[in-house]
């Protein structure tokens, strides 16, 4: 994998994730500045109408966008967010999200970044349903 020590990095973060670990979410790829998550349909994501929940998607969206960053801040630092904006385009009740987070600018004081979330059909087929930007800031690792 070219870019390994960088993967592991961020799936050792991601490990520590509860709630992704409990909606059942993976982490598809780490390159710098770009971080991809897949979370499966199921019935902890839903809203009443039995669709994704917003919640959901924005978490997915977060967490994708945020480990971007990350890759970005020097090794024994975090990130954390401060503020982000969605924007929700479509609704689905099957298949997997796929959430796609890359740096826009990485500065020392702030670093911002966008997620794309993808619904993904089991034909493989995708359709843009959310659209993120953020705001995160490099933070001393507390653990």
């Amino acid at each position: 994998m070219l870019h390994e020590a960088l993967f592991n990095r961020i799936q050792t973060s991601f490990d520590r994730q509860g709630l992704m670990q409990h909606w059942g979410a993976r982490l598809l790829r780490v390159e710098p500045g770009v971080c991809e998550l897949a979370l499966p349909y199921s019935d902890k994501v839903t809203q009443q109408q039995g669709g994704f929940h917003g919640g959901a998607m924005g978490a997915l969206a977060d967490i994708a966008a945020g480990y971007a960053g990350l890759t970005q801040a020097p090794e024994g630092m975090e990130v954390t967010t401060v503020e982000y904006k969605i924007n929700f385009l479509a609704a689905f009740s099957s298949g997997e999200l796929h959430a796609i987070g890359r740096v826009v600018k990485a500065g020392k004081r702030i670093i911002v970044t966008t997620a794309e979330v993808l619904h993904v059909d089991a034909a493989d087929k995708s359709t843009v349903c959310a659209l993120m930007q953020q705001t995160l800031v490099p933070v001393n690792k507390t653990y």
